[in-house]
């Protein structure tokens, strides 16, 4: 086990890097889920709190992805540092930064891999939740993801294309 800034500790767990962190109540607890370190820890930096923010938002709105926004924003942050000490300013990085924003979003559109045709086709359905599954669940993608499936489609009001996961329970 390895300390860092006094408050976390990491070990292997069976599902990567967990953390045992102690918040601002002196409460413990292990996880190696972002958003529920992030929800624990008491921000005050500046900086870290649009990114606390920005990684909880994306929680909200996706129900995961929050470590790779704060993976991402790092990274920007230390690509940021990197060309303040070459030299620019902090207002032409932005800039750059949202010259590849719009890049980005251009991009993207072309991007898509696959789109359902019919949200009450099992066999379609199943092909698009297989892969979000084994991005946690590798190797039950096929048991999991006949069961999710299931589950959502019995769940999925007839006609409509929105499903509330509410009406879903295990």
């Amino acid at each position: 086990m390895q300390q860092t800034s006094g408050m976390t500790k990491s070990a292997l767990g069976p599902h990567g890097m967990n953390k045992m962190v102690i918040n601002h109540l002196d409460r413990l607890f292990v996880t190696s889920d972002a958003a529920t370190i992030i929800k624990e820890s008491d921000i005050h930096h500046p900086a870290a709190k649009m990114v606390a923010m920005a990684a909880k938002m994306q929680e909200q709105e996706c129900g995961d992805g929050s470590n790779f926004v704060i993976s991402l924003a790092g990274e920007l942050m230390v690509q940021a540092q990197r060309l303040i000490q070459m030299g620019l300013h902090p207002s032409e990085i932005l800039i750059g930064y949202e010259k590849a924003a719009k890049k980005v979003y251009a991009e993207l559109e072309n991007l898509t891999c696959y789109t359902l045709a019919s949200l009450e086709d099992h066999d379609e359905v199943l092909k698009c939740m297989k892969s979000a599954i084994s991005s946690k669940q590798y190797g039950l993608e096929d048991v999991l993801g006949d069961l999710i499936t299931k589950a959502c489609l019995y769940a999925l009001p007839a006609g409509s294309r929105k499903l509330n996961v509410d009406n879903i329970r295990v």
